[in-house]
């Protein structure tokens, strides 16, 4: 048996193919988000092991109990936000960086905040060595947000939690939109989009999802 791993499909071609097959079918018809998904390394966020898979519809798991989503909820929850190129966007749960790397592509300044330590570290050692210099990067509570650097035209939650976050709806500008997903139950939400405008809020559900837990003063 050969000593040489087994060498690894042609990425751009995955690229391609997940943006052909997963997203432009299932209604991800937003040009800024589909050229991002199409340029992103996605392979470059997962654990060197699951490279392979990285293109693949599912989620893979990234360390301590955290995963990068399926490619189509990154697309989904992207298009849901309306931004264009330009906006200031609040992302709390940094995880592996994919998400905040394809809002970046998008134009988009990024704000986002990790609150595990040892993700933090990694993600943002990741995305200054891929020279994305839109992101800025910070460990804490993302429960909190990052009230010295509101308001954020858009802000995007990627860890369900119990409720909306007050300081969440108090940092997000007026006319504003922000997703995420809400649930009583952990592992189990509805994907919420917020919409700020005059001075009201306004709620629309977008259907079921599961994502890992939003911990924090107000998360669980």
């Amino acid at each position: 048996m050969s000593g040489n791993p087994k060498p690894l499909p042609d990425m751009r071609r995955n690229r391609e193919r997940m943006v052909r097959q997963q997203l432009m079918p299932r209604g991800i018809s937003d040009e800024a988000v589909l050229a991002a998904m199409g340029c992103v390394p996605r392979h470059l966020f997962v654990q060197e092991a699951l490279r392979a898979q990285a293109y693949e519809d599912h989620p893979l798991p990234i360390g301590n109990g955290q995963t990068i989503s399926q490619p189509f909820i990154v697309a989904f929850m992207s298009q849901l936000l309306e931004a264009k190129p330009g906006m200031r966007v609040l992302e709390i749960g940094t995880g592996s960086g994919y998400q905040a790397a394809v809002l970046a592509e998008m134009g988009l300044d990024v704000y986002t905040v990790e609150r595990i330590r040892e993700i933090y570290q990694t993600t943002r050692d990741l995305l200054r060595a891929l020279r994305y210099t839109r992101i800025r990067c910070r460990l804490d509570d993302g429960t909190l947000g990052w009230p010295e650097s509101a308001p954020f035209d858009r802000i995007i939650v990627t860890a369900g939690g119990p409720e909306i976050p007050v300081p969440l709806v108090e940092q997000l500008a007026d006319p504003g939109v922000m997703v995420l997903p809400v649930g009583v139950s952990r592992r189990s939400q509805e994907l919420v989009v917020v919409r700020k405008r005059d001075g009201k809020l306004f709620r629309s559900n977008r259907g079921g999802v599961s994502f890992v837990d939003l911990v924090g003063c107000h998360g669980w």
